[in-house]
């Protein structure tokens, strides 16, 4: 399934009372993540930045308990459907929090040079090994990049909507 119809089945799943808005669904081969957005604190003017903080990061937390429930039921079913599991996170305050998310083993092959420059990383304590290297340079270039990103996305998302298009494969 697309990650459109995804959402969609989310959209009208989800319980409406859960959040303000479905801000992101983020679909890969082995995960869905969610974020929604819950709505700001009211504090007075006058209260300094880390109480703010606090006060965000508090009611994160409180939310994530009270919708434990509700959430899991819909993640059960999502895993179910959509054989993926079901990560959830929040905006708030423009804070954004993961509650929960799949950290999956990728099989790579590296020449000397790449390989060097991660133990290169490892040795000066920027990654405890080369698989935190490895992802630490990956967020890198994402951070970096990420108009370029953005741009290969909706290429890739034009190339699938052609490829839906086109003739039944299986008429031959």
């Amino acid at each position: 399934m697309s990650t459109e119809e995804i959402r969609g089945w989310l959209n009208g799943r989800l319980p409406e009372e859960l959040w303000e808005a479905l801000v992101e669904v983020s679909v890969d081969r082995e995960e869905i993540t969610v974020i929604g957005r819950i709505g700001e604190p009211e504090l007075a003017a006058e209260v300094s930045p880390a109480e703010r903080e606090a006060t965000v990061e508090g009611k994160i937390a409180e939310f994530r308990e009270r919708t434990r429930e509700a959430r899991m039921g819909v993640a059960r079913e999502a895993e179910r459907r959509f054989d993926r599991k079901v990560s959830w996170g929040v905006e708030c305050g423009g804070v954004r929090a993961l509650f929960t998310h799949v950290s999956a083993p990728v099989m790579t092959r590296l020449r000397q040079p790449e390989r060097q420059v991660l133990d290169l990383l490892v040795e000066a304590g920027v990654a405890r090994s080369r698989s935190d290297a490895l992802g630490w340079c990956v967020r890198l270039v994402q951070q970096h990049s990420e108009e370029w990103l953005t741009e290969l996305r909706e290429s890739l998302e034009h190339v699938r909507k052609v490829r839906a298009q086109g003739p039944d494969r299986t008429a031959d």
